[in-house]
């Protein structure tokens, strides 16, 4: 009997260790990491387009983009025809801008990755994204939600110690089956709500689903926002590095 009872305990403990494990949340940086290489891919490459829109006029702007992991991104305007041939470079965690019309290469210094890119709400940090998201920063699951009927994981990112990074904490909201970075809010060193940014209108994207439509919206400017969206993408192209020389900023088309 008294071996029996023994038995009896050990499968009850044995019960409630498997349900605690059960009912563990997934690891935070493990869902970011898969997320953002669901979104980049090994590499890439593909047109968007971007609408700049402010209480009394609006901006269109169209791109040409390529990307190589984390590390070397390229852009190159195609429209409108007075910003046509400009060309955004970043190669680790340097970002270079070449103007054609003065034929001038200027490398953006770190003190300038929040200020406007091309006049938009978006930050030169968040085109280039030259602080990873996954390295530099710590994640916690805070909580769920559902969006557009996609269940997610609300996702905090707390900058490391000494981290080169623009941003004082995001908050940040991934579909938990899909993937999809589907929210975003974005917080100051001081813990002021910055920007908040919204992705939605899921379509097929080369060998992928993802949302299309990105739009940032500053929270403390009424009428301003900036619309961003996926015209054609492909991913795990073949790219080297060698593509994302300063060299070839004169070059790409």
């Amino acid at each position: 009997m008294k071996s029996k009872a023994i038995i009896t305990w050990i499968l009850a403990l044995l019960l409630l260790t498997g349900n605690s494990i059960l009912g563990q949340q997934p690891d935070a940086k493990d869902i970011v990491k898969k997320a953002t290489d669901k979104l980049n891919g090994e590499s890439s490459k593909g047109k968007m387009s971007m609408k700049i829109i402010r209480p009394s006029w609006t901006r269109e702007i169209e791109m040409k983009v390529w990307s190589l992991g984390t590390e070397y991104y390229m852009i190159y305007i195609t429209a409108p025809a007075r910003e046509e041939g400009q060309v955004f470079l970043k190669r680790d965690q340097d970002m270079w801008n070449y103007m054609p019309n003065i034929n001038r290469m200027i490398k953006i210094p770190p003190s300038m990755m929040m200020q406007s890119w091309m006049g938009s709400d978006f930050t030169n940090n968040d085109l280039v994204k030259v602080s990873s998201m996954v390295e530099d920063y710590t994640h916690k699951i805070t909580g769920q939600d559902t969006i557009e009927g996609f269940e997610c994981w609300i996702i905090e990112f707390t900058p490391k110690p000494n981290a080169a990074v623009v941003w004082g904490k995001i908050e940040m909201w991934i579909s938990k089956v899909e993937l999809y970075e589907l929210k975003a809010l974005y917080y100051d060193e001081s813990g002021k709500l910055v920007n908040k940014e919204f992705m939605s209108d899921v379509e097929q994207m080369g060998d992928r689903k993802l949302p299309s439509h990105m739009e940032m919206i500053p929270v403390d400017k009424e009428g301003h926002k900036t619309v961003m969206d996926f015209v054609d993408m492909e991913f795990n192209v073949d790219i080297g590095e060698d593509f994302f020389s300063i060299q070839n900023m004169k070059r790409v088309r």
